[in-house]
């Protein structure tokens, strides 16, 4: 007898099922929701979060404060970063392999032949996993916008969150700040609260227009909540008091705003203050990672291995930020990113701060941008030296035989982190 395939088979055949890896309209994902008896209907409560940067580890952490309350929590995340099933947590928990494998062949089947694109027919499907499984909170993060996202079907969600708006998928979302806040604002709902971390002037301009419009009650860093550091402790302060805490686990001066970020949902849900404490004790991978075993770590020796999945010119500054807090030593980047991406944008500001780059090609990644490219595109930003390696391997190799004591930080793309995450077990 032939095995069923299992959930990368079907994943795979997904992929078939529309020209376009991107392909930003509701229709589709409509009708196949309409098919599947409208999971979307069905869900619990629902924290919907959209944004530029952050809202991975935003996510993380409001998860962390609310299931310390004793709540199940359902979490929706894109991309994966070693294995798909990342992107669904039930209650608690990664989906296994079994209940996915048949999920997706419900979603495959509801949707037969037609026309849909990978991340609407997987998001589908989670939906309908969220719909079946009791919990009671729901937290959908878009993967590209958040008007047209695949995500944004929820008609009434209990919180919408924004975390930072920057420059990134500009050929998807528009060329300036306010086009693209424009389509991050696109998952306001009327009357329905929404906390929006720190933006550009620009940005927040629009948010404050589309909440005026629908009547959002707005929870805004600056004039409603505050947050910075203080004697090395977190203080977060809103219109209900002052909160002395612990600095988050995550470590960068941009995990304070998302912390902040955090918190003040957490807030506005009516959480006290053991789960805004507890939201900070979250961990959330290839964020400024320390990696602290494996056989990358083996080979380091006695170097620090250090991975982050940041990828556009706001994530280098605040990695840039990180790595001037972080004394000692300099930092050397082996660096691999797609060509969707702003490279000279990203490694602009990690010049400054970062004593040279090995240049590495994405292993499986058809939009890689070469070694060779990365590696001009690093002089063209101030790096010296910089070099070439066939993979992360050789780079670490390269770096340690000159300095066996050196910081090591791999970055410049998610993808290139789930491959390193995945090699290194």
């Amino acid at each position: 007898m032939t095995p069923a395939p299992g959930s990368d088979a079907i994943l795979a055949r997904m992929m078939s099922l529309h020209p376009k890896v991107i392909d930003l309209t509701l229709d589709r994902v409509w009708r196949l929701l309409a098919a599947l008896d409208h999971p979307e209907r069905r869900l619990p409560p629902v924290i919907h979060l959209a944004g530029t940067n952050g809202k991975g580890s935003t996510q993380a952490m409001i998860r962390a404060g609310l299931e310390a309350s004793g709540d199940r929590v359902h979490a929706y995340t894109s991309p994966h970063l070693a294995r798909f099933h990342e992107r669904i947590r039930l209650a608690g928990e990664l989906i296994s392999e079994e209940a996915l494998t048949k999920l997706l062949d419900r979603t495959h089947a509801a949707n037969g032949p037609d026309s849909i694109t990978y991340f609407e027919i997987t998001t589908a499907a989670a939906l309908l996993a969220f719909a079946e499984t009791p919990a009671e909170w729901t937290l959908l993060e878009t993967g590209l916008g958040g008007r047209l996202d695949a995500t944004n079907v929820v008609e009434r969600p209990a919180l919408t969150v924004i975390t930072p708006i920057d420059l990134d998928h500009q050929q998807y979302l528009g060329e300036t700040i306010e086009e693209i806040a424009g389509e991050k604002a696109g998952i306001l709902k009327r009357g329905v609260p929404c906390v929006v971390a720190p933006q550009h002037e620009a940005a927040l301009e629009v948010i404050e227009a589309k909440a005026a419009r629908l009547g959002v009650p707005l929870m805004a860093h600056g004039q409603h909540w505050h947050v910075t550091t203080e004697a090395g402790r977190l203080v977060y302060q809103d219109e209900r008091g002052l909160l002395d805490l612990p600095l988050p686990r995550l470590r960068g001066p941009h995990q304070i705003v998302n912390a902040g970020t955090a918190i003040a949902s957490l807030r506005a849900l009516g959480r006290n203050e053991a789960a805004a404490e507890a939201a900070l004790r979250a961990d959330w991978p290839a964020r400024m990672q320390r990696l602290s075993r494996g056989p990358l770590v083996d080979l380091a020796g006695g170097a620090e291995l250090w991975l982050d999945g940041g990828h556009n010119p706001a994530a280098g500054a605040a990695l840039a930020r990180s790595l001037r807090d972080m004394p000692g030593r300099p930092a050397q980047l082996i660096c691999g990113m797609l060509n969707t991406k702003d490279i000279a944008g990203y490694l602009r500001p990690l010049a400054q701060v970062a004593q040279g780059l090995h240049a590495v090609s994405i292993p499986g990644e058809a939009n890689t941008i070469p070694a060779a490219d990365t590696a001009h595109a690093a002089r063209a930003a101030g790096f010296d030296p910089v070099a070439e390696a066939d993979d992360v391997a050789q780079a670490v190799r390269d770096i340690t035989a000159r300095d066996p004591a050196a910081r090591i930080l791999i970055c410049g793309s998610l993808y290139l982190a789930g491959q390193v995450l995945r090699d290194n077990g």
